[in-house]
């Protein structure tokens, strides 16, 4: 029997880049082929395994909560509500974790990533390694990378385009530059070390614990992967979801 595991999926922003079927449309409903970009994201989550999902919303957040109301009947989904602003992705997770099960891992998820990843075997990976977060992540390119050692844990972050660069786990060796996927999983023991802000991202988090806490990276780099969120994106995926 494989581990059990609960998910939480992003689906709070705004869509201000696909703009203007997000004016009417919240982006977790925009479709991707013959499924929105939610039922991408939930279908595989439940598939691998997932005993509960957790969906924060925002932006016309009533749609999703009548979308899921319709099609998820009998699943296992619960809502935690950000009616006044966007709590950012730490500030969300935060918000949701009365609704999470004690000590099971979570699989979060943001609703604008498509990709075939091995859910179980990141899941494994992040289990297997004993660590406080694992990152899924990939080589590609971008202005934003994780940086790791050749063990695959976190020592820094990195911005190619502005210079910006962050290293709180110093190290002579060489580190590589890997993309965060917008999927990760945590141990709930990580909520123990939440600021006390009530907004702010995660990846902030990430880099201010890397260098006492073990937090590694996931390389998915084989397979399909797309982050959803300009029109040139959602037409690519349009072609091969269609």
């Amino acid at each position: 029997m494989s581990t059990p595991f609960q998910a939480m999926i992003f689906a709070a922003g705004r869509g201000t880049r696909l703009k203007p079927l997000t004016d009417s449309t919240p982006k977790a409903l925009v479709k991707v082929g013959s499924k929105t970009m939610f039922d991408h994201v939930a279908e595989r989550l439940l598939k691998a395994g997932a005993q509960q999902l957790v969906v924060n919303v925002h932006h016309l957040g009533s749609l999703i909560v009548d979308h899921i109301r319709k099609h998820y009947a009998g699943v296992p989904v619960y809502i935690s509500y950000e009616p006044d602003e966007l709590l950012e992705t730490g500030g969300g997770l935060r918000k949701a974790a009365h609704l999470l099960m004690p000590e099971l891992p979570v699989i979060v998820h943001n609703v604008d990533v498509l990709s075939d990843i091995d859910l179980v075997g990141l899941l494994e990976y992040h289990l297997a390694n004993k660590a406080l977060a694992t990152l899924a992540v990939r080589k590609r390119d971008t202005s934003r990378y994780f940086l790791f050692d050749a063990g695959n844990r976190l020592h820094g972050w990195e911005n190619i385009t502005s210079g910006q660069k962050i290293v709180p786990l110093l190290t002579d060796t060489p580190l590589t530059r890997k993309a965060f996927s917008g999927i990760h999983v945590i141990n709930q023991q990580l909520f123990n070390h939440f600021p006390t802000e009530q907004r702010f991202p995660m990846v902030d988090l990430y880099l201010k614990l890397c260098a006492e806490e073990k937090i590694i990276g996931f390389d998915h780099s084989e397979g399909y992967w797309t982050d959803i969120g300009k029109p040139e994106q959602l037409e690519e995926a349009e072609r091969i979801f269609s």
